[in-house]
């Protein structure tokens, strides 16, 4: 297995553009979000929705792939989705629209963002390269804000 600072390594080398690079820090969490509001949105049998549910699998399968890279990274993804988990009630709750709906419209904008990007980079996306990489892109963030604030991973 690959280690963590081979796989920022090798996303950063097609994110150096600095518009690329800002497109991601919009882009990035918001399709986080929107995979977690969409998977958020299966339906499930019981109660227990609002705790136990494909979006809340998905974050808490994810945020063990990061700690087998990085528990200091892991440990900063967890807050981060744990906020965005925290909001999908709220809106289900508003009834302005169905999380999915949200989930959706935004999960294309937000890709249309990242394309735009890549196009700017003039270098496909890493994911095309290996399907990982679509879980490397949060932590590519984080890692950057970790390096800013002299932050060891």
């Amino acid at each position: 297995m690959r280690r963590v600072d081979q796989w920022l390594s090798e996303y950063g080398e097609s994110h150096r553009h600095p518009i690329n690079k800002r497109l991601h820090w919009i882009c990035v969490p918001v399709i986080v979000w929107c995979v977690i509001a969409l998977l958020w949105s299966v339906p499930t049998i019981g109660r227990w929705h609002e705790i136990l549910n494909c979006g809340v699998l998905a974050a808490a399968a994810a945020l063990a792939y990061y700690a087998l890279l990085s528990v200091p990274l892991a440990l900063g993804a967890m807050p981060i989705l744990l906020a965005m988990i925290a909001s999908l009630p709220l809106i289900e709750h508003s009834r302005f629209a169905p999380v999915w709906h949200a989930g959706a419209a935004l999960f294309v904008l937000a890709w249309i963002g990242q394309f735009i990007g890549h196009q700017i980079e003039g270098k496909r996306p890493s994911f095309f390269k290996d399907i990982q990489f679509l879980l490397i892109g949060p932590l590519w963030l984080l890692a950057d804000l970790y390096r800013r604030l002299g932050i060891r991973y």
